[in-house]
């Protein structure tokens, strides 16, 4: 082959190999404008007056940054104190779902026992029942308990585990060999011991990982609050945001602007714990132990 030809073959491979790249940065970058305008959206209103959220047609970018619709927004309600039951009602949720869950996956990665993999199979099978389902029982059950208007119908399910969390737990305790909890009875430790002083360091991701979902699930939650909270002093953020919505007019930009304070805590927890967050995601499948 003569030194034309290949030089003509490496010019045409590397221009498919920048072509295919520029074309898959376009497409990223279209995606990321789709995915991304809904944001711009609610900061632009977020920072419009009311006359100019009704204007025809719509302004992209707002004519006046009216900045103090974030400060009247947060003084139209009680939202440092809606801030403050969410923040506890968070926080709680994701300490109870990444204890539970994680040692509710130990037993079920490394603790023998007959019927281990059927009640593992039930578990994920719960998975297939709509949250809308259970419901009306969960409300009854908690009604006659006594909990409505009390936090305990919005944390202590969470004692009880998570079947996605716990099957993304097990993936990673799977991928520990057996051998290190083999050491470690021999030199006298239990298995409660072994879970939380030898397994949990090594499966920090997949417990970040659970602890971001557990987040976002817990910040965002609306329907729990709205079902089994009544008195205004325990109601979120979820809640609080319902107040700029009338039965004849709806305060847009207080709404918008409330809500693009909702979102921050979210987007800084990710973005802090982003690189754990695809560490977890990324589920090795292991070996049956």
């Amino acid at each position: 082959m003569s030194t034309a030809v290949r030089r003509h073959l490496w010019k045409s491979q590397r221009f498919r190999i920048n072509f295919y790249r520029w074309l898959v940065t376009v497409l990223l970058l279209g995606g990321a404008v789709i995915i991304l305008s809904p944001v711009w959206w609610m900061i632009g209103t977020s920072l419009k007056s009311m006359q100019e959220i009704y204007r025809y047609p719509p302004t992209v970018v707002p004519e006046t940054f009216h900045w103090d619709n974030y400060i009247k927004a947060w003084q139209a309600a009680p939202f440092t104190r809606y801030l403050m039951n969410t923040v506890f009602l968070t926080v709680i949720g994701v300490l109870t779902n990444v204890t539970s869950n994680s040692f509710i996956a130990y037993g079920f990665s490394k603790i023998r026992f007959p019927g281990r993999n059927v009640m593992f199979a039930v578990v994920l099978g719960t998975m297939m029942i709509p949250g809308f389902v259970t419901l009306i029982p969960q409300y009854v059950l908690f009604a006659r308990l006594g909990w409505i208007n009390t936090y305990l119908p919005l944390l202590v399910p969470g004692l009880f585990g998570n079947a996605f969390f716990i099957f993304l737990i097990r993936q990673f305790f799977l991928t520990i060999p057996n051998e290190l909890i083999e050491a470690a009875k021999i030199d006298g430790a239990n298995h409660f011991y072994i879970w939380s002083r030898l397994m949990l360091p090594l499966i920090k991701p997949a417990l970040i990982t659970v602890g971001i979902m557990a987040f976002n699930g817990k910040w965002n939650d609306f329907l729990g609050p709205l079902l089994y909270l009544n008195s205004e002093e325990k109601y979120t953020l979820q809640i609080g945001l319902t107040i700029f919505r009338g039965t004849v007019q709806t305060q847009w930009h207080y709404l918008m602007a409330a809500s693009v304070i909702a979102l921050v805590p979210v987007i800084l927890i990710f973005f802090i714990f982003q690189r754990y967050f695809i560490e977890g995601i990324n589920v090795q499948s292991g070996t049956t132990g």
